[in-house]
């Protein structure tokens, strides 16, 4: 059943070779403005959701692209100023944690993408995005299963998108100095839980989230 299974996987998804291979698919039927769209912040017990959409330049192609996750910071900030450079179009849209408690992560980072969309300046003739889908869009789209490992403008959106929130990370951390934000980006670590044990929430906080107000919700 699983193999079953990963053969119609390789149908709806076909691989093409390289990291630019989707793109270059794209290109290669006329279509220029193809952009990867990705997010980071799903996780987090606080902070936003950032999404970013990236269309890079057929003629400017960037080295090193890889998912955000494989990166390290110092390769991420590197790489994030050569996309900043060389991209044709970059957005990016953020959705907070009140919004995140209020219609779930999932539509809150549907949101921050279509931000991340509307904020292009110009309209894409192709969307590919990591494994989600946005229903209504009015450009066609391509949701590709770990995409930020198989096309180089989901990758080159999800190191755009890690290295705009950390930064955003970095500044609530001089807001809200006893939670360590700076360092853990609001993700659950045990420097985390346990400022949250001795101080609480602060407005930063996904209150929805398990563990943040204290429960087993």
């Amino acid at each position: 059943m699983k193999r079953a299974s990963a053969i119609r996987q390789r149908e709806l998804f076909p691989r093409p070779p390289g990291l630019y291979g989707f793109e270059r698919e794209a290109w290669g039927q006329g279509l220029r403005r193809v952009a990867g769209v990705d997010e980071v912040g799903r996780g987090p017990l606080a902070g936003p959701v950032v999404a970013a959409a990236v269309i890079l330049d057929p003629a400017r192609r960037i080295a090193g692209l890889r998912d955000s996750k494989l990166l390290t910071e110092v390769q991420r900030k590197r790489l994030a100023e050569e996309i900043w450079a060389k991209a044709l179009a970059i957005g990016l849209g953020e959705a907070d944690s009140a919004t995140i408690d209020r219609i779930n992560v999932l539509e809150a980072t549907r949101l921050a993408m279509r931000e991340a969309l509307a904020r292009l300046g110009t309209p894409p003739e192709l969307v590919l995005i990591d494994a989600v889908r946005l229903p209504g869009l009015s450009y066609p789209q391509r949701a590709i299963i770990k995409g930020d490992r198989r096309s180089a403008s989901i990758a080159a959106a999800s190191i755009v998108a890690k290295v705009h929130r950390d930064r955003l990370m970095a500044e609530w951390d001089r807001h809200y100095p006893r939670y360590g934000f700076a360092e853990h980006k609001g993700y659950g670590t045990g420097t985390h839980q346990a400022a949250l044990r001795r101080y609480g929430p602060c407005p930063l906080h996904r209150r929805s989230f398990r563990g943040v107000l204290g429960d087993e919700r």
